[in-house]
């Protein structure tokens, strides 16, 4: 999620043990001279050294010294990670939109992991699983315990290899098992249509390397069906995030030129920048403006955008600028939060260190970090409502989130009892027969947000949320 990479260097690291009894240690933080904490180093390497003599069987040094990093690293915050080889070119193949696995975005909830969402096309998403699943279990591996990087390996692997995942479907209560055979995901992260005469609509999945060239050649197809659009919609539902300068890119394709699309704040000088809607915000080195392809009118057609809590990082970007300029309408439920920059430093040939270095800011100013972004028109997923809002998980749910910044609210005492409202209601419609509970397709004639969207074009009356009301920041206990 809203992966900004940067090449910083090789960092040379050296594996300090003896001698930190005797020597005073400085490191060097970007030209800030700052001691080592001497006594806790010193506790550390006598672990390492009981480990080594005391423990019940041999332990491979090398295992040690990277489980003792990644181990410091995923104390911080939810997002930041250390990359071993493997990890780290799954990593770099990720945000090319090419690896071999079964395609499904991931989280971690109470030490199993959490379905994000499936990747559409991708082999989890034809065998059925779904947002909100939990795996249990990956072959015979159960997932209590485990790293969510140490997950992510175990369900990559060699196109055409099985891997079987066990998966606890909360809304049916039923735990199953579930054999995808891996391969290469070539996700498309741009899909469009013309929805009917003078209405358009055009869904990213992801924020990729190639979502922006994706999303200029679908535009110029739906306006090539009908160069006189009145409204368009873009469809942010489940866009877990991506490429910071596909966000911006994205952005600038209906915003006027130069006005600021997102700002990152940070302890370091280079994490204190403005992004503007400018080619040299997000064109690539060696490559002309992918923007200047796209019709004039997209600057000025009515703009929707729909967004949910699976809207995250890049994705609340781009809600969050069109918003802020008032360019478009932001519609659905309130995004996930995801408003931190992760930035992404090579610690040798191959491997790397992922953390997160500043938070994301609107034009405007306001944190989306923990917050996320509210929409100006909440919508249900359905007819009948959404009762299971209060169930959804954000990043403020998130073990040891990231704070927004900008104060946090007071802990929501109701919500606790929502949840269990939404609890109950969900053993009831778990009953229900599993065709009457399934959410339509995005962008089909059932997709009920989208229908609300186009009568909010048209000057219709639009069903608004009965249920969702804007969450508030909830404070971090220490």
């Amino acid at each position: 999620m809203g992966h900004k990479l940067k090449i910083a260097g090789w960092v040379s690291i050296g594996v300090v043990a003896g001698a930190l009894t005797t020597v005073s240690l400085q490191t060097v933080a970007r030209g800030a001279m700052t001691p080592l904490p001497l006594e806790e180093i010193q506790q550390l390497s006598a672990v390492f050294g009981l480990v080594k003599t005391d423990y019940v069987e041999p332990v491979d040094d090398k295992k040690l010294i990277t489980d003792a990093i990644s181990g410091m690293v995923a104390s911080l915050d939810p997002h930041s990670q250390y990359f071993d080889k493997k990890s780290f070119k799954e990593f770099r193949e990720g945000t090319s939109g090419r690896f071999v696995g079964v395609g499904i975005e991931i989280t971690q909830e109470d030490g199993l992991i959490k379905i994000v969402s499936p990747i559409e096309g991708s082999p989890a998403f034809r065998a059925g699983l779904k947002t909100n699943d939990l795996i249990t279990k990956i072959d015979e591996t159960a997932v209590k315990g485990l790293s969510l990087n140490d997950a992510v390996k175990k369900m990559r692997g060699e196109p055409n290899t099985k891997v079987t995942l066990t998966i606890f479907r909360k809304e049916e209560s039923r735990t199953f098992p579930v054999t995808i055979t891996r391969e290469e995901i070539k996700t498309q992260s741009v899909k469009g249509k013309l929805i009917e005469p003078g209405y358009g609509w055009v869904r990213l999945s992801q924020f990729q390397e190639r979502t922006v060239d994706d999303f200029v050649r679908k535009i110029e197809e739906i306006y090539k069906q009908d160069p006189h659009l009145k409204g368009l919609v873009l469809d942010l539902r489940n866009d877990p995030g991506g490429l910071l300068d596909a966000a911006v890119a994205i952005s600038a394709a209906f915003l006027p030129e130069n006005v600021t699309v997102v700002s990152t704040n940070g302890q370091l000088a280079e994490s204190k920048a403005t992004y503007k809607a400018a080619p040299e915000f997000y064109q690539r080195r060696g490559s002309g403006d992918p923007l200047k392809r796209l019709p004039a009118a997209l600057k000025t057609v009515p703009l929707i955008v729909l967004v949910n809590e699976g809207s995250a990082s890049a994705s609340e970007i781009v809600a969050g600028a069109l918003q802020d300029h008032k360019r478009a309408t932001i519609m659905g439920s309130q995004t996930f939060g995801k408003g931190s920059v992760q930035t992404v430093r090579p610690l040798g040939p191959d491997t790397g260190l992922k953390l997160t270095t500043a938070r994301y800011y609107t034009p405007s100013g306001k944190s989306i970090q923990a917050k996320g972004i509210v929409p100006d028109v909440m919508i249900d997923e359905s007819e009948e409502g959404n009762v299971f809002a209060a169930l959804r998980m954000r990043e403020a749910d998130l073990d040891k989130h990231l704070g927004s910044g900008q104060g946090d609210e007071p802990k929501d005492e109701g919500r606790e009892k929502a949840r269990e409202e939404a609890r109950k209601r969900l053993e009831e419609e778990a009953k229900k027969p599993v065709a009457e509970r399934k959410i339509p397709e995005f962008g089909s004639d059932k997709d009920f947000q989208l229908t609300q969207a186009l009568n909010q074009f048209k000057g219709r009356p639009v069903l608004v949320s009965k249920t969702l009301t804007e969450r508030k920041e909830e404070k971090k206990e220490n």
